[in-house]
């Protein structure tokens, strides 16, 4: 009973409840801007939030999920290392992914641990190994933060991609709000925050963190204290689109509206189950091909399924199969939006 109800708390800490109402944005300020941290730009307030009662009501009712095995590949480790001219997109499991363009090595929400959750004996457990460990990646350049949930933001894995690398450490870029988590465990150097619609620039490339419908939260009272965004990045001749952790919302059009296309698009598939509980803060497979279409991406990869272990309530190989469904009843061509297995590169 003890685990049960560890377990349960959590999960809390995932599941966005609180019973104060979210104020306002304050004068002066962009509209998402709240008088104690930040809320969507299409999400009634209202339903920025759930009572704990419906959290428990989702833990103590769910039904569990069956683990089945997916099929791996082991990346090629030397190539990685080495690699400084061909375009590749490595997925490392979850959100994380290893993305190498014109010599730069770019690491999106690096989880590498074996839960996601603050502690080491409970909470949603990684059921795939990450295909590459801190050990065997080649020297980042830059990580992108979307937010602070466990499994997209993990203390041990930052702080041993800053060990590894401590004479040239990467570039973090993070909502704004989120430095001071990174310089609390010691990361005080190279950590940038950026607000919606705000830009970094280093020599030809510029990053840029778009608003998605999510929210944050990292204990038990820090409920939305700070943002959670979506990146787009603009290197020589190419553009990505990595969405982080998102419901559906128009935020999608506006971005497509920014920037006009994308050739690459990293989209979340997985966590949607049930749809009363999950569906304004996490997209289904069909939504995700919306997402697909509004930003006008020319390929899309799903990401954020098949990883951690009761993490939500849909079968585990079900948003694989939903996402072919949906790209097929929109009459996209089958490559246009596809998944990796875990470990596989692709090259471009």
């Amino acid at each position: 009973m003890f685990h049960r109800v560890l377990a349960c708390i959590t999960l809390c800490i995932f599941a966005n409840y609180t019973s104060l109402p979210q104020l306002l944005g304050q004068k002066g300020k962009p509209s998402h801007h709240t008088k104690g941290g930040f809320k969507n730009n299409y999400l009634p307030k209202e339903q920025m939030s759930k009572s704990l009662g419906t959290v428990f009501k989702w833990r103590f009712t769910r039904d569990s999920q069956k683990a089945i095995k997916f099929d791996t590949l082991s990346p090629d480790l030397i190539f990685l290392k080495n690699n400084r001219t061909e375009e590749t997109l490595t997925w490392i499991g979850h959100s994380t992914f290893l993305w190498q363009y014109r010599g730069v090595n770019v690491l999106t929400d690096p989880h590498l641990t074996s839960r996601a959750s603050p502690v080491s004996f409970a909470g949603p457990k990684r059921m795939v190994p990450p295909a590459i460990s801190i050990d065997d990646f080649p020297p980042i350049d830059v990580v992108v933060i979307s937010h602070n949930h466990y499994d997209h933001l993990d203390k041990k894995t930052i702080l041993g991609l800053v060990k590894k690398q401590k004479a040239t450490p990467p570039l973090f870029l993070v909502p704004l709000g989120m430095k001071s988590w990174f310089e609390d465990i010691g990361v005080k150097r190279k950590v940038v925050e950026l607000d919606w619609w705000q830009n970094h620039q280093v020599g030809e490339w510029k990053y840029h963190a778009v608003p998605v419908q999510h929210w944050s939260r990292r204990g038990l009272g820090d409920t939305n204290e700070v943002l959670w965004a979506g990146w787009v990045i603009e290197a020589p001749g190419k553009r990505l689109f990595f969405a982080g952790d998102t419901g559906y919302s128009k935020d999608f059009q506006d971005i497509g509206h920014r920037f006009g296309s994308m050739d690459l698009s990293l989209i979340p598939i997985g966590a949607y189950a049930p749809r009363w509980f999950m569906k304004d803060m996490h997209c289904n497979p069909e939504e995700a091909v919306q997402i697909h279409l509004d930003v006008n991406s020319h390929l899309s990869v799903g990401m954020h399924w098949a990883t951690f272990f009761n993490l939500t309530d849909e079968p585990l190989e079900e948003p694989q199969k939903r996402l072919r469904e949906a790209v097929r009843k929109r009459n996209l061509t089958e490559g246009s939006f596809l998944t990796l297995k875990h470990g596989e590169t692709m090259k471009f």
